[in-house]
């Protein structure tokens, strides 16, 4: 008896999503630490600021600088003058500023801003349709 295998042809329609509700909360916290250019601090190529030269915002003093993670970035400004990136480099001991020509006195603040405060939840759920399969033969 011979066998007879069927064959089909089917087309399928994509599952759609609709609705759904995320809520997102950015907490950002920003420090800000102050420190003025002493002379110990310039070098032939760079000035290196310790981390115990800087204040924070409420006139306290500074032990070690925030470690920068993914989720921050570091603003540097030098007599309230916002520098390039590329000039400066951080460290929880110091901030190295490359090649910089400063002098004695200058006021440097160090903004750093943090986004690892943020949150994202699904409040709603979407819903998502089933696929419409058609036989064709």
């Amino acid at each position: 008896m011979p066998v007879i295998k069927p064959v089909f042809t089917a087309t399928a329609s994509a599952p759609i999503a609709s609705g759904g509700v995320i809520s997102t909360s950015v907490n950002p916290v920003v420090s800000r630490y102050f420190a003025a250019i002493t002379a110990g601090m310039i070098g032939a190529t760079d000035t290196t600021i310790p981390a115990a030269s800087f204040i924070d915002d409420d006139d306290a003093p500074v032990v070690a600088l925030p470690a920068i993670t993914a989720e921050d970035y570091f603003n540097v400004y030098i007599n309230g003058v916002l520098q390039q990136s590329a000039l400066s480099t951080l460290t929880t001991a110091d901030l190295v500023l490359a090649a910089i020509d400063i002098a004695e006195g200058v006021p440097v603040l160090l903004e750093i801003a943090n986004f690892g405060n943020s949150t994202s939840t699904m409040t709603t759920p979407p819903t998502i349709s089933a696929p419409t399969i058609t036989i064709i033969t």
